[in-house]
């Protein structure tokens, strides 16, 4: 196996790099999305969108529970179709959605493992303040270890021109 190959066992090639995003409905996911754009516009490389909904909880009715995840689902595919706009305008070329259900970290490692390609993971951080800080705490504490690509956090409260001079 060649040094070239990553853990997954596909060849590297320079300037294809793929930033799989992973978003929800807040603000600092749509920072971590413009970043990754930007990056990938600088780079010639690719966005991936991904949202992982939780199942619902209230079972206690089977068409109750079912109607709850397809609402659930409904809602995370106009907001995956939003931000998708928003990639596509700033990259020139649509990202693509993913969408699963579970456990976010289990799902966020079997996408990558299941999935094209992904170089880099890319989640946006809630201010200290906001209270949604459970994500990046699982993602360096538990997930990170697991990780066979590099974990890139984005400050969810840059503003775009930080961004671009980060980027």
């Amino acid at each position: 196996m060649s040094d070239a190959k990553n853990a997954r066992g596909r060849e590297h090639v320079a300037g294809q790099i793929t930033f799989l995003v992973c978003v929800s409905h807040d603000d600092h996911s749509a920072v971590a999305a413009r970043f990754a754009s930007m990056r990938a516009q600088n780079s010639g490389g690719a966005v991936a969108l991904l949202h992982v909904t939780q199942p619902p909880e209230f079972q206690h009715w089977a068409a109750v529970g079912e109607r709850m995840r397809e609402e659930t689902r409904e809602e995370a595919e106009e907001m995956l179709e939003r931000l998708a706009g928003e990639v596509e305008a700033m990259l020139g070329a649509r990202p693509s959605l993913h969408l699963r259900e579970g456990g976010i970290g289990e799902e966020i490692l079997g996408h990558i493992d299941e999935s094209e390609p992904i170089d880099l993971l890319v989640v946006g951080a809630a201010p200290p303040d906001d209270g949604h800080g459970s994500l990046i705490s699982w993602l360096t504490g538990q997930l990170a270890g697991r990780l066979n690509i590099p974990l890139v956090v984005v400050p969810g409260n840059l503003s775009d021109q930080q961004l671009r001079d980060l980027t």
